[in-house]
């Protein structure tokens, strides 16, 4: 009898939690965004300081609703990223609507490193594997062309370093109609307006005691620091929303009240807080 007059008093609350469950609205899904590519995109480690991959600020562009998944590594060609096995992690893990950005060609135009060399026939058809695997998960694949390096002619012209590279890259693009971030020429073209003397800044161009981390200092004209990392990815979106690409017009960062107004001077120049 008390088991009988316990059951009636709590069914209800029971039959309340669950329609509260019920209606409880189910989280957006999140897009994830894979990033394969060599080491001018990856990820970097404390003891690499202040070396800093263009993917590492990428995600900070976008709003909660994308997950940046860096899987770019060091060193790495599409022949060795393939060979390591590094890409079926990332086809297997593809869900429709996620994207997948493919940025190589530093080391597989690399002839004096056999170990990583990709002859251009072999880049093409790595470029159209990942782009073809991509889209049968029903997720877009985006390629980019090889970002610069910073080398300038005696006339103080950013010379172009990926001929070949790009050109294959933008071949199978074309090709594929898929979407291509020409990242060649854009940092090329920002390297240009920014001069040689002050595109350094970008690099890991460190005089001895600069950092701990290379006592001797360093003259890196391949690598960024952390504000060349934030301008290529910055150069990136800008050029996914001037081809109105869902990723970039979409999810987009949207800025706290204080920071969608003019810069604050003086005694008003305080820190950003949420």
């Amino acid at each position: 009898m008390m088991l009988t007059a316990f059951l009636r008093r709590t069914a209800p609350l029971a039959t309340l939690a669950l329609l509260a469950f019920a209606a409880a609205p189910t989280p957006p899904r999140k897009t994830k965004l894979y990033l394969i590519g060599d080491s001018t995109m990856a990820n970097k480690v404390r003891a690499t300081f202040p070396e800093t991959g263009w993917g590492m600020p990428l995600g900070t562009f976008f709003d909660t609703t994308v997950v940046v998944d860096n899987r770019a590594q060091n060193g790495r060609s599409t022949r060795t990223f393939l060979a390591e096995n590094r890409w079926q992690p990332v086809v297997e893990a593809l869900q429709p609507g996620d994207y997948v950005f493919i940025q190589f060609g530093h080391n597989d135009e690399s002839q004096n490193y056999p170990d990583r060399y990709t002859s251009p026939e072999d880049y093409r058809r790595n470029l159209t594997k990942f782009v073809t695997e991509t889209r049968a998960k029903q997720a877009i694949p985006v390629l980019l062309t090889p970002v610069t390096r910073r080398y300038f002619d005696q006339n103080g012209h950013i010379k172009e370093t990926h001929v070949l590279y790009s050109a294959a890259t933008a071949a199978v693009a074309q090709k594929q109609k898929t979407l291509l971030v020409d990242l060649d020429r854009l940092s090329r073209e920002l390297l240009q307006q920014l001069g040689e003397e002050n595109s350094k800044l970008l690099f890991m161009q460190l005089a001895p005691g600069d950092h701990p981390n290379y006592p001797l200092g360093r003259a890196d004209n391949t690598h960024f620091n952390e504000l060349g990392a934030r301008k290529m990815a910055q150069l990136v979106v800008n050029d996914l929303r001037a081809q109105h690409v869902a990723l970039a017009e979409a999810h987009l960062a949207r800025p706290l009240p204080k920071n969608a107004v003019a810069t604050p001077a003086g005694a008003a120049a305080q820190p950003t807080t949420p």
